[in-house]
C-alpha cells in the first residue's frame, strides 16, 4: 500500500510542471465546466424569485417565500445540491486529478477520464444527500416561522448560538480528524485499484464522507447569513479551499474555530443586551 501510495504521490498529478496530458487536460476542463454551469445557476438566482413589496417613499420589503409545495421543495433541493457542487467540487479537484493521474500512468480497466467521473459521481452523492438534510432542516425552520425572507435564521440569540457552535467543532477532535484523512486521500484512494465502475463511486464516497466531516459546519452558518448569500457561498468555498489544499491546515481549521467562537459570544451578547 505504501509502494501504490509512493507512486501516486510521483505519478499522480504534474500538471504543475507542465507535464499535464491530453487526458488530464480533458479532466481539467470538466471540472471547470461544471463548477462554472454551478456557480452561473447561483449567481442567476438559482430558479428562485424574491417577490418585493412597495413600502412607499423609494422602500420595498422582502416577501415570505412561498408554501413547501412539491416544486418549491425541489426548487430548494436544486438548490442546495448545486450549491454543493458549486462550493465543493473545486475544493475535490486534487483528489481527482491525483487519482485520475494515477490511473493513466498504470494499467487499468477505465480510462483516466471515467475514472474521475466515477470518482467524482460518488462523492457528489454524499453532497447530494447533505443537500436532502439542508432542505429537511430549512423546511422544518420555515414552518417553526423561524427564517427570514432571505432564508435566515430570525432569533439572534439562535443564530449566535450555531456560530460558536460551529466554531467549537472547529476545534474539536473529529473535524481535525476527518480533515487529516481528507487531505491524505492519496494513501487510500491508490489502495484499491480495482479499476472498476463501482470501486470509483465507493472511493468517491469514502472521500466524500470525510469532507462532510470537515466542512458540514460551516455550511451550517449559511442558515445565519442567509441560504443563498453569494458573498458567503464564495467566501466559505475559498476557506474549505484552504484547509484541504494549504501546508497549514490545521492551523486554518483552528483559526476559524476561535473567530466564529468569538463571532458568536459578541452575537449572543449583543442580542441579550
Amino acid at each position: 500500500m505504501n509502494t501504490i501510495a509512493e507512486d501516486a504521490r510521483s505519478d499522480g498529478f504534474h500538471c504543475g510542471r507542465l507535464e499535464c496530458s491530453a487526458l488530464m487536460k480533458r479532466v481539467i476542463f470538466g471540472i471547470v465546466c461544471v463548477v462554472a454551469i454551478a456557480w452561473i445557476y447561483l449567481l442567476s438566482g438559482a430558479g428562485m424569485t424574491m417577490d418585493k413589496m412597495d413600502m412607499g417613499g423609494g422602500k420595498t420589503m422582502l416577501m415570505p417565500q412561498p408554501s413547501w409545495t412539491i416544486g418549491y421543495t425541489a426548487v430548494i433541493f436544486a438548490m442546495w445540491t448545486i450549491m454543493m457542487v458549486a462550493m465543493m467540487l473545486p475544493t475535490a479537484a486534487p483528489a481527482i486529478l491525483r487519482l485520475a493521474g494515477f490511473a493513466e500512468k498504470h494499467p487499468a480497466p477505465m480510462s483516466a477520464v471515467w475514472t474521475a467521473v466515477f470518482f467524482t459521481a460518488g462523492y457528489l452523492v454524499v453532497w447530494t444527500g447533505f443537500s436532502a438534510l439542508a432542505t429537511l432542516t430549512q423546511w422544518a425552520l420555515d414552518s417553526a416561522h423561524l427564517l427570514s425572507a432571505t432564508m435566515a435564521i430570525r432569533s439572534e440569540v439562535a443564530a449566535g448560538l450555531l456560530v460558536g457552535a460551529a466554531g467549537l467543532y472547529q476545534l474539536s477532535a473529529v473535524k481535525l480528524s476527518c480533515l487529516r484523512r481528507c487531505c491524505s486521500s492519496v494513501s487510500f484512494l491508490a489502495a484499491d485499484q480495482g479499476g472498476s465502475p463501482s470501486a470509483m463511486v465507493r472511493q468517491g464516497m469514502d472521500y466524500g464522507i470525510s469532507c462532510l466531516g470537515c466542512c458540514w459546519a460551516l455550511m451550517c452558518l449559511l442558515f445565519v447569513v442567509g441560504v443563498m448569500n453569494i458573498l458567503w457561498i464564495a467566501a466559505i468555498t475559498v476557506w474549505v479551499l484552504a484547509e484541504k489544499t494549504l501546508p497549514w491546515r490545521l492551523h486554518i481549521a483552528r483559526l476559524a474555530g476561535v473567530g466564529l467562537i468569538g463571532w458568536g459570544s459578541i452575537a449572543l451578547v449583543t442580542a441579550m443586551y
